[in-house]
């Protein structure tokens, strides 16, 4: 249904590497886009290492890879048969064509562990939900993309209730089902309710002691699941800009639950107009336009954000060599900044600054800063 810009990615990476290794959280479309380069089984086979069948195939590893050079195999959830891992070492060495083999994992810390024995035989692809550049063609679909999510069920579901149901059930599986399965032993009432406090402070500094007070743990155990909901790719923690001014930095990360409709289903926003009226829209927007920034950067750019003890501060900061560029997070059709928006672009010296709000289009404010609608990012992040 939608070209994922993930496609062209993976395609190119094939070109160039023997394998190919796919990161992204569960339900998130890996799968369908695995098998679209595996569709033809003449040069492609599928294997699910959660399929017995699949499993059986692989009794003897070695010797199936050998038998099938001339195909792209594909091994879904490699995460969970890391002794795989090891056969795959081999048999590259043995023949490095490029584009050998895709390998999809769901747990971003297990597999970037488990790959480091395939260092420089394997190029890594993160996966995000979908981006509003892959579905956008009207305003509706920014909001139902904000609204909803990435998830393609719960953006492309029938209706919101159905939207609402199917992000439901997917909570309650990654907190009963999905963490055991990777080792992570969280009561799961307890992570659901770590995971709603997170949502509620969206956008805000991590601060493990708080949390821990509220929920009656140890501030370890605070960072702790924090820790366990960025490896499992559902929470961004987004570090902060360190630069040398003789300035008093804020040293803490901020964070964001990644998909905007898992945040609102944790904050009980089910339609539009619950989430235009609720106190977290402007972190909620806030959230929307990181992941759009985030999930398209240029290739070695990095992703912060800047803030001082003195309140200067700017939401991301995007830097790839001499080059560095701000964005700010505006909810509104007449947005307006602060002093310490003018003051972190003349900190940071900003090639260019951009204040994202919910526009059709932008205009220029005072220099280096402008207004621009949230379609406009991944066109100032390409130039």
């Amino acid at each position: 249904m939608f070209l994922r810009i993930n496609q062209a990615v993976v395609a190119d990476f094939l070109s160039w590497s023997p394998a190919v290794g796919i990161l992204g959280a569960r339900q998130v479309g890996k799968t369908t886009l695995a098998k679209a380069f595996a569709s033809q089984p003449e040069t492609g086979i599928y294997l699910d290492l959660d399929n017995p069948q699949a499993l059986a195939k692989l009794a003897n590893a070695s010797a199936f890879f050998e038998s099938n050079r001339h195909r792209l195999v594909v091994l879904d959830e490699i995460q969970n048969q890391p002794e795989i891992l090891q056969q795959l070492r081999g048999e590259i060495d043995a023949d490095r064509r490029p584009g050998r083999f895709l390998i999809l994992g769901s747990a971003s810390f297990k597999l970037l562990k488990q790959s480091q024995s395939l260092a420089g035989r394997l190029a890594l692809v993160d996966m995000a939900p979908l981006l509003l550049s892959e579905v956008h063609s009207t305003f509706t679909d920014t909001q139902t993309l904000w609204l909803r999510g990435g998830f393609p069920n719960s953006y492309t579901a029938k209706t919101n209730k159905a939207s609402w149901a199917w992000r439901d059930a997917l909570i309650r599986h990654f907190l009963n089902t999905d963490l055991p399965a990777l080792g992570i032993n969280v009561d799961p009432q307890l992570m659901h309710r770590y995971w709603r406090m997170l949502a509620h402070l969206q956008g805000q500094l991590f601060n493990a002691s708080t949390i821990a007070n509220s929920l009656g743990i140890s501030a370890s155990s605070s960072t702790r699941y924090l820790d366990h909901l960025c490896d499992t790719l559902m929470v961004r923690r987004l570090e902060p800009h360190f630069v040398n001014l003789g300035k008093r930095l804020v040293k803490s990360p901020k964070i964001y639950v990644r998909d905007s409709g898992l945040l609102h289903s944790l904050l009980s926003i089910y339609e539009v107009n619950d989430l235009l009226g609720h106190p977290s829209t402007g972190a909620s927007w806030e959230g929307f336009v990181v992941e759009q920034i985030a999930s398209q950067l240029p290739s070695g750019a990095s992703l912060s954000f800047y803030r001082t003890i003195a309140g200067t501060e700017i939401d991301v900061v995007v830097e790839l060599g001499q080059r560095k560029i701000g964005f700010e997070a505006k909810f509104s059709s007449a947005p307006t900044v602060t002093k310490g928006f003018w003051h972190a672009c003349d900190d940071l010296q900003l090639d260019a600054a951009y204040v994202v709000a919910p526009v059709a289009e932008g205009w220029a404010m005072k220099a280096p800063a402008s207004v621009i609608s949230v379609m406009d990012i991944v066109h100032k992040l390409q130039n």
